[in-house]
């Protein structure tokens, strides 16, 4: 990939392309992610595109569609969220502090499935979608992290009912 060419291409235009999104969208902080996301898309498909008749025509029309749809999905979310009623507080775990420090000092995939298996209390088969994994994979994550946290804890993890 000529990586070169593309980072001419990117000073070239990237400043402008933020600009312009912004005086499109009316929003500083939508247009820079825009310009972003299209300046990478740019370089993923850089092979193509610098080949293009308007290599930067097709980044702008790029920018547009994604900053049209990050306005478009801001905007539903405001939607929803006035046709929701007032959240109520979350009340905090009624477990000890020791148990969730030792939750949170999990590497993160075992932390992730703890959470997503004993808090959402969702099946591990579903926990294997969320987490885009094997269910196989997660009786093996949770039995890990059910060990770590018995050590951690200072369980025996044979007596704390998993071995």
């Amino acid at each position: 990939m000529d990586t070169a060419g593309f980072e001419q291409f990117y000073r070239a235009h990237h400043g402008r392309l933020a600009t312009v999104l912004a005086a499109t969208t009316g929003d500083l902080h939508v247009a820079r992610e825009a310009a972003d996301e299209a300046c990478a898309r740019a370089l993923e498909r850089w092979d193509r595109v610098q080949h293009m008749q308007a290599p930067a025509a097709w980044v702008y029309r790029v920018g547009l569609n994604v900053a049209r749809r990050r306005l478009r999905r801001a905007s539903l979310e405001r939607t929803v969220w006035r046709r929701q009623p007032p959240a109520q507080s979350v009340p905090p775990p009624s477990e000890p502090d020791d148990i969730w420090d030792a939750v949170r000092a999990l590497p993160k995939r075992q932390r992730t499935a703890v959470v997503l298996r004993y808090v959402a209390d969702l099946t591990e088969p579903a926990v294997a979608e969320v987490m885009g994994i094997a269910p196989g994979t997660v009786s093996a994550t949770l039995h890990a992290a059910r060990r770590a946290l018995a050590l951690r804890l200072g369980d025996s993890p044979t007596r704390s009912g998993h071995a």
